[in-house]
């Protein structure tokens, strides 16, 4: 059940990802939810998702800190 949600969370940080905002909601919710371990996994699967879109390179930025 948990990996599911971390694929789910995958699927919908990619469907907002055109909006700032919208990714930025979704990541602070994913970040509550999910198990620790899955938390580390997402922040390296985001580091890449984000390599060539510097608009949410900048809400990387933000949740690292």
């Amino acid at each position: 059940m948990a990996r599911a949600m971390f694929e789910y969370t995958k699927t919908v940080l990619k469907k907002v990802s055109f909006s700032t905002e919208l990714f930025c909601k979704e990541l602070e919710k994913a970040m509550k939810r999910l198990l620790p371990y899955e938390v580390n996994e997402l922040m390296i699967w985001l580091q890449e998702y984000t390599h060539n879109k510097p608009e949410l390179s900048a809400v990387m930025i933000n949740i690292t800190n």
